[in-house]
């Protein structure tokens, strides 16, 4: 399971040095000069590692359920695997079959909006996640969920309308340092907040 929160927080770090970057050509340019489109491409990046940790834990969280080591759920109960990929891999003995079917099953889906990380985390474990990643944030979960959605949104925006503001044509979205700085941070709450509560 630790793998899968070392790949967040290595995500993360490249998020953390694209801001550098940002950083550093606004000290060597003029204002003339847009940069915030680094600014909008860590916002994208973030809410990315955040959905590659939930298909990450997922996948190890079911293995270990098939393993013994976890106690099934109903959800991983009702899950479908192909007969295709399980006469294939049952005689090999091992589980890669089960991890290879999970991982291309999963790969249509995303795992970023609350409701959509819940139902995933259920394949492995039936921790009221919301209301306890909300208490080690020390906040309450609706809070907590609503704050992940208005930046999943915000990265919605970014990557499928160009970040344009339809109310005025041509017209991008503002953009700060500090609202990705604030959204960055608390995502990597959020994951550190869900790892501890699966875990």
């Amino acid at each position: 399971m630790q793998k899968a929160l070392d790949a967040f927080r290595d995500s993360i770090n490249r998020v953390h040095h694209l801001g550098g970057l940002h950083k550093a050509i606004l000290s060597l340019t003029t204002p003339a000069i847009d940069t915030s489109d680094l600014l909008r491409a860590q916002i994208v990046l973030a809410v990315s590692a955040l959905d590659f940790y939930v298909h990450e834990i997922t996948v190890l969280g079911m293995l270990e359920v098939l393993g013994g080591a976890r106690p099934a759920t109903s959800a991983f109960e009702k899950y479908r695997v192909s007969v295709g990929a399980m006469i294939a891999g049952v005689p090999t003995g091992t589980h890669d079959w089960f991890e290879a079917d999970v991982r291309e099953r999963h790969s249509f889906l995303s795992f970023q909006q609350p409701d959509k990380i819940s139902d995933a985390i259920r394949l492995f474990s039936d921790v009221k996640l919301w209301p306890n990643v909300a208490t080690a944030l020390g906040q309450d979960d609706v809070t907590v969920k609503a704050r992940l959605r208005l930046i999943v949104d915000r990265r919605n925006k970014i990557a499928h309308e160009a970040d344009l503001d339809p109310s005025f044509p041509d017209t991008r979205w503002p953009i700060t340092e500090a609202d990705v700085t604030g959204s960055c941070l608390f995502l990597s709450q959020t994951v550190e907040a869900i790892h501890s509560v699966v875990v």
